[in-house]
């Protein structure tokens, strides 16, 4: 199959970059230690079920929620573009 300029593979090393990137991402977002008693947001008490149930908890449930649909909303790009922009 005639792949154009991309080498050997570049689909797969495509795919991959992506996965590691995903990875490195979460990672970063985990917390340790011990969790705040109000949202370093808006200040609201964190319960203390919470900051037992997520180790390093820093916001609120309200303000989780803003903040994982904010990242899902900047994560969604495709690398690889749309096939019409490939073609011209």
């Amino acid at each position: 199959m005639a792949t154009g300029w991309a080498g050997d593979g570049a689909v797969q090393d495509q795919i991959d970059a992506t996965i590691k990137d995903g990875i490195k991402r979460a990672r970063t977002q985990l917390r340790q230690g011990p969790g705040l008693k109000h949202c370093e947001e808006c200040e609201v008490k964190i319960p203390e079920a919470r900051r037992k149930a997520v180790p390093g908890v820093r916001l609120c449930v309200k303000c989780q929620e803003a903040n994982d649909r904010d990242q899902r909303a900047a994560s969604s790009y495709n690398r690889r573009g749309s096939k019409d922009s490939q073609l011209r």
